[in-house]
């Protein structure tokens, strides 16, 4: 029996984000004198929430400015998220099919539940998602697997009958601790041979092909 629901990641799963991402932490850890980073960086930076990535920026000898710079990344950040990101060739095709074929899709992230929102209402006249959530307070951060639980519930839908599209071992846990089925975009942010060693063991190199593994 085919299953119902389809989970996904947002940054580099539907999104590239890193332009955005790294241009903003950069000029506001620049403005209080700290080094910037080389955009591929964020790959390892970004994924655990906007306070991880902070810490992680600012590097481990000015962990007293973490709630500043924080603050002044988060306004930035809110303006400026959808200036350079964009969507992966062949997620807009992806989701049309899987909304044809009958399958409830969601989006879970790390990232500030307004910023989920204000994102994928930029890239989307029509949104496609049944729910579309980020970190609300209260609720642990991947990949602790409580808010992918918490949208299986709302829904009414066994977590044996979701698929769970990401890009990071943080997902593949979540999915994990969740009981649903992963699929690990090697188009994303991490390597196919780092996904594989965290147990992943179904790839997808495009959207396409993780559409083919869900429909096949």
């Amino acid at each position: 029996m085919p299953r119902k629901a389809v989970l996904f990641d947002l940054d580099g799963t539907l999104l590239n984000s890193l332009p955005d991402i790294s241009r903003c932490m950069n000029e506001v850890l620049a403005r209080h004198g700290l080094p910037t980073h080389e955009m591929l960086d964020y790959r390892y930076l970004t994924g655990n929430g906007a306070y991880l990535l902070t810490q992680r920026a600012v590097g481990e000898a000015h962990q007293d400015m973490v709630e500043e710079v924080l603050r002044d990344y988060a306004a930035l950040y809110a303006v400026h998220c959808y200036d350079e990101s964009f969507l992966y060739d062949g997620v807009r095709e992806m989701l049309a099919a899987l909304k044809k074929a009958g399958y409830t899709l969601v989006v879970l992230s790390n990232k500030d539940d307004p910023d989920v929102e204000c994102v994928l209402r930029h890239y989307f006249d029509e949104i496609p998602f049944t729910i579309m959530r980020g970190h609300i307070e209260g609720v642990p951060l991947k990949p602790d697997p409580s808010a992918a639980l918490n949208i299986a519930a709302e829904l009414g839908i066994a977590p044996d009958d979701f698929w769970y599209m990401g890009d990071t071992p943080t997902d593949l846990k979540t999915c994990q601790g969740a009981g649903m089925h992963f699929i690990a975009l090697t188009y994303g942010f991490r390597s196919r041979e780092e996904l594989a060693q965290a147990g992943a063991t179904r790839f997808a190199a495009s959207p396409a092909e993780a559409l083919r593994i869900i429909l096949g």
